[in-house]
């Protein structure tokens, strides 16, 4: 047993999930305290109750490394309704106007529409989203008929692709910078082809370098031994967790003092030179993130633990 997982401390490490529909983000975070016996369970990132697929959650200690998971790029694949806007961008909506007597688009205006997304732009929050201004969410004003910010932020698409058209229905994959919104681009291709259109289903895939295959349902984790439910492939320990900063080892003295806080000297690795993040290392288990000051000219220098992932 490690330190990072000693008697009473609970589980540490991420587990990845795969939501259900119609339920929330948070509702799966409950069920994984229930199910993990422990409180200490966050996310990296939410999805509407209606889409399914992969969440990641940090638990236990793994909730220190939370910031640094957000931002990462994902992957959905769902579909696309045609001739009908609605005031949500999802099919949870109302719907806005009159449908499109129509609304079968061609295959091909439809894959067209979707290449002109990939790349980097602008877009702005559908007005029913969790998105803040002044302590509000855009979906509190919007529900009392106010007016809705227009605050569009950068994001960037490096694919858009349609896999299918049927009918009044296109099926897509999307690959995303962190907070794109999918509702968004589905009812700005609605828009596009003179149609309206909005988000009927969707399933993340992946975040960054986790995927939706090597996740595990409720169900499926309820159904496990309770020692089995942090077993691989769904659950990825401290140690394990593929973060993109180069090691640095320590010697057991070395990493006492690091738990506590405090800095030692080391020897720095070439690949590490100017890194923002080291990870610093104890036997293979990850026992801090941290920052390295050069000591003169020479190839020492302090690190100096920011994030302690041991006690």
């Amino acid at each position: 047993m490690t330190a990072a997982q000693a008697p009473n401390d609970g589980p540490s490490g991420l587990l990845l999930v795969d939501k259900p529909e119609a339920i929330t983000s948070h509702d799966v975070v409950d069920a994984v305290r229930r199910l993990l016996g422990t409180r200490r369970v966050g996310h990296t990132g939410t999805l509407d109750p209606a889409a399914t697929g992969l969440l990641v959650l940090c638990v236990g200690r793994a909730g220190r490394l939370q910031s640094f998971l957000m931002s990462s790029d994902k992957s959905y694949e769902g579909t696309i309704r045609f001739g009908v806007e609605t005031n949500t961008y999802d099919r949870e909506g109302t719907p806005v106007g009159d449908p499109h007597p129509d609304p079968r688009p061609d295959p091909e205006a439809v894959r067209a529409a979707c290449s002109r997304y990939v790349g980097e732009f602008d877009q702005a929050p559908p007005p029913f989203s969790a998105k803040k201004i002044g302590g509000q969410k855009f979906y509190e004003l919007a529900r009392r008929g106010e007016a809705v910010p227009h605050l569009p932020k950068k994001v960037r698409i490096t694919r858009f692709d349609t896999l299918s058209v049927e009918g009044d229905v296109a099926r897509f994959h999307v690959d995303c910078s962190s907070g794109t919104y999918i509702r968004s681009l589905a009812h700005d291709v609605g828009k596009e082809l003179g149609l309206g259109a909005h988000l009927a289903s969707l399933r993340r895939t992946r975040i960054g370098p986790f995927l939706l295959e090597d996740s595990r349902t409720l169900a499926v984790l309820g159904d496990l031994p309770v020692e089995a439910r942090t077993s691989p492939p769904s659950w990825i320990p401290l140690s394990a967790v593929p973060l993109p900063f180069p090691a640095v080892s320590l010697l057991p003295g070395e990493a006492a003092k690091v738990r506590r806080g405090h800095a030692v000297p080391v020897r720095i690795p070439p690949e590490a030179v100017g890194a923002p993040w080291i990870r610093l290392l104890c036997s293979g288990e990850l026992v801090a993130l941290g920052h390295l000051e050069p000591l003169g000219r020479g190839v020492l220098a302090l690190v100096k633990p920011k994030i302690v992932l041991q006690d």
